[in-house]
């Protein structure tokens, strides 16, 4: 599975961002897929997950309310749809993959190349 992660950019705070995943290949639906994300400086973390038919979606503290995971199975695309949008957002954003049921990065075995994100007056 090929990830291919966009949707990045600059944005004021309070403000939106959909960010958006395509992923190769015909067995997309097989997989859990993931956001995560990493600021300057540090470790990579957990933002949202959803089951490969959307039964469930997972959402980290600090997005919940503020952030909303869905997929589009036919159209092999995950998307993140980021509202009210604070400073401590910024980060590069990447896409994952994994048939596990796990919000764990380390079970995630494809990786999109990352989109930035900046939130910022």
């Amino acid at each position: 599975v090929q990830l291919q992660a966009s949707g990045g950019g600059l944005v004021q705070p309070g403000g939106s961002l959909r960010l958006s995943c395509a992923a190769s290949g015909r067995t997309f639906s097989r997989y859990v897929m993931g956001w995560f994300r990493q600021a300057p400086g540090k470790e990579r973390e957990f933002v949202a997950a959803i089951r490969q038919f959307g039964s469930s979606t997972y959402y980290a503290d600090s997005v919940k309310g503020r952030f909303t995971i869905s997929r589009d199975n036919a159209e092999n695309t995950v998307y993140l749809r980021m509202n009210s949008l604070k400073p401590e957002d910024t980060a590069v954003y990447y896409c994952g993959a994994t048939k596990l049921d796990t919000t764990s990065q380390a079970q995630y075995d494809y990786w999109g190349q990352g989109t930035l994100v900046t939130v910022s007056s």
